[in-house]
């Protein structure tokens, strides 16, 4: 060691490349760009004309600019987008993103003990005081983690945005719209709580609520116990003296919490049964699943109730028994599905699109063509992924469509988005640009003797 501090050239030669180094730190953090810029692209705005040829300015993630003519900043990071289409990002109107192990997130929101009863604690409930399958408090936004691969995946298909919901249980929890990039998760997030997420699911194990009209039973209980808490805390703050102060239940402030409740319609009377079920309630309902919208479209109109519908579309279970006879509803099911978004968008009904499980962008495409070949206008399908979702959960101000002010989520295409050989060149989120990742070939099929 004292060899090396009495060698006047060695030293020399270390604080130089110190020196050199810090130069060329400097020089890399000097070349990123304060400004990003896409020019001469054909632009899909959405919410106006299309631009045959125009260019859009991002700055500090949002649009900057986006016009024929728009000026290019001089410290910008240019893209050249001769032949390119720029969408809106794409937003997945319904799912778990981000959310890695929403199965182990349990705990009742019962009043006696602990864990409440039902499913969640392991016991059978007895009533609907258990509160059972109810995690109403939960948020996604303090569940998402950016480690979830499921992400980058969904980047690649032209998501940029999901509406992430807990979907355990009765009364699962509270959604947030999260971009689908960052390093934590306080990055991700655009707002919360949007809704809460309602399923029909019923216990199995002789607990409460042991059938599906228990299910509507307890639901309905919830919103009246609602009401009576939320006029009890009233009261108290109005006038606390000599009134026993109200028992402060989780599970009610998680329902009362959100702005929006989200209801399962899988067949036509489902959804007849949910739009008078939330009238009763006074609840402002979105209706996902919805397959059989075709058969129901103008009366949802009537009901001005939202739409959130399911790409995965119905067809034979893998498992099933090939020479197993279907019956003629099954096979109608199966063959109309997919012109429910054609039904609703001629219906006016509000609609946006959920991957339910699509995660690879070729599946996502063959569903959305579905829905076109089906009678849907391309124009039409691009909306539903991108401006009436947001609208539907209230963020339109901020995203789905390509507008000076609102965030910089765009998807950069060559050839027209849905087309089967288009391909994704970009993803922008936030003013970032993320590069699609080829899909890996399939496996090679295994020779047979």
């Amino acid at each position: 060691m004292r060899s090396f501090y009495n060698n006047d050239t060695v030293m020399k030669k270390a604080i130089c490349s110190l020196i050199l180094g810090t130069v060329g730190v400097m020089a890399v953090h000097a070349e990123v760009p304060s400004a990003m810029a896409i020019t001469n692209a054909r632009v899909v705005t959405v919410s106006g004309p299309v631009l045959p040829r125009a260019n859009i300015v991002m700055r500090n993630g949002l649009i900057e600019a986006v016009a024929d003519n728009a000026p290019i900043p001089a410290d910008a990071w240019v893209i050249d987008g001769e032949g390119l289409t720029i969408y809106p990002g794409l937003i997945d109107g319904l799912s778990t993103l981000g959310i890695i192990d929403a199965s182990a997130i349990g705990g009742g929101g019962g009043r006696r003990g602990g864990g409440g009863g039902g499913a969640n604690s392991g016991t059978p409930a007895r009533g609907p005081e258990d509160r059972p399958s109810t995690t109403s408090w939960l948020r996604a936004a303090d569940l998402v983690k950016p480690s979830d691969s499921r992400i980058e995946t969904a980047r690649n298909a032209g998501f940029t945005t999901s509406i992430t919901f807990p979907t355990r249980g009765i009364f699962a929890g509270q959604g947030a719209v999260i971009n689908l990039a960052g390093s934590k998760p306080g990055q991700m997030l655009i707002t919360s709580p949007v809704g809460q997420y309602v399923s029909l699911a019923f216990s199995n194990f002789n607990g409460y609520p042991g059938s599906l009209l228990g299910v509507f039973a307890y639901i309905r209980q919830i919103y009246l116990d609602a009401d009576h808490y939320k006029l009890a805390k009233e009261m108290y703050a109005r006038n606390p003296s000599g009134i026993s102060r109200p028992e402060y239940d989780r599970a009610l402030e998680g329902v009362m919490e959100s702005p929006r409740v989200l209801l399962p319609a899988s067949r036509t009377v489902d959804i007849d049964r949910m739009i008078h079920f939330a009238a009763e309630l006074k609840i402002s309902p979105v209706l996902y699943g919805v397959p059989k919208g075709y058969t129901a479209a103008e009366r949802i109109a009537k009901a001005g109730v939202p739409v959130l519908v399911s790409l995965k579309w119905p067809e034979r279970r893998r498992d099933s028994d090939p020479d197993a006879p279907e019956t003629l509803e099954t096979l109608k099911l199966r063959d109309e599905a997919p012109s429910t978004p054609k039904a609703l968008a001629a219906a006016k009904v509000k609609f946006g699109f959920y991957s339910d499980g699509l995660e690879k962008p070729a599946d996502i495409v063959k569903a959305v063509r579905r829905a076109i070949d089906a009678g849907l206008s391309a124009d039409d399908a691009i909306r539903a992924f991108t401006l009436s979702t947001a609208e539907i959960f209230g963020v339109a101000d901020r995203l789905g469509s390509i507008e000076k002010g609102k965030i910089a989520n765009l998807v950069v295409t060559k050839g027209n988005l849905f087309e089967t050989n288009t391909k994704i060149q970009y993803v922008v989120i936030d003013g970032v640009k993320f590069q699609p990742t080829p899909e890996p070939p399939p496996p090679p099929a295994e020779e047979t003797n």
